[in-house]
């Protein structure tokens, strides 16, 4: 267990917020989006009921004294995953994004990649080993 900087504490509850917010447009709008964005309607539901448990996860987190620094190495190596993925999908020829499909894949890596380069500073300023 680390105890957290501010820094971390901030990081990790502004990616619940964010997160949640487009996880429940993801979820529930899923039949509105996919044809804005020119992406499957699956990919844009499914990634939104994922980004839901990861939301409770990381909202989860946020609330803690103190926070499994293994936790949050897992968040950290995930948000980079996700960016690195993000722009995997652009270049990948699977999918087809429209213009603004192409912005919104873009703002979720750029999003999850600042996150996760903040969430590593504040984990890196986060006091030692404290008890659980």
């Amino acid at each position: 267990m680390i105890q957290p900087s501010l820094l971390l504490r901030r990081a990790i509850q502004a990616d619940a917020i964010v997160t949640g917010a487009v996880a429940l447009l993801q979820t529930f709008g899923a039949g509105l989006l996919a044809p804005l964005l020119n992406l499957p309607q699956s990919l844009v539901l499914e990634t939104g009921l994922f980004l839901i448990a990861y939301t409770a996860l990381v909202g989860w987190l946020g609330t803690r004294r103190s926070m499994p620094k293994a936790l949050v190495a897992i968040v950290i190596v995930g948000n980079a995953a996700w960016a690195l993925g993000s722009i995997a999908l652009m270049f990948s020829g699977s999918v087809t994004p429209s213009l603004l499909g192409y912005g919104f894949i873009a703002m979720h890596a750029i999003s999850t990649g600042v996150f996760a380069e903040l969430q590593y500073i504040g984990m890196r300023k986060s006091g030692g080993a404290v008890a659980a």
